[in-house]
């Protein structure tokens, strides 16, 4: 078996997540947060789609965590970030934490927009 040591140039990964909480580069962010390649901060949740559309140029696709359980997306949030180009992928946010930390470290143009567990 072949092992590959996983690097993230300057990306931050997700390190962790609990209840109410992400850490990302060793800084803990409560409640709802917006990562990407270029920072990490708090998010206002779905009803803020203006933070995710600032990234428009930026990413091909947005990540969106939806708590400890899959669930779908509202259609306007939906409709609104496809209408501007960006694929919308929803899962858990475990599930996205994880798929997140892999795609950049494939260098990947991504950002995942995350409600806590």
């Amino acid at each position: 078996m072949r092992l590959t040591e996983i690097t993230y140039d300057t990306a931050q990964p997700v390190e962790g997540y609990g209840p109410g909480f992400f850490r990302i580069g060793g800084q803990v962010l409560d409640g709802a947060c917006l990562i990407s390649r270029w920072g990490a901060g708090g998010w206002g949740g779905l009803a803020d789609t203006a933070t995710l559309l600032a990234l428009v140029d930026r990413i091909d696709v947005l990540l969106v965590g939806m708590g400890a359980e899959a669930a779908h997306v509202p259609p306007q949030f939906r409709a609104t970030l496809e209408g501007a180009g960006i694929g919308v992928e929803v899962m858990a946010s475990p599930a996205a934490c994880r798929t997140y930390n892999v795609l950049i470290s494939e260098g990947r143009r991504i950002a995942v927009a995350l409600l806590p567990v």
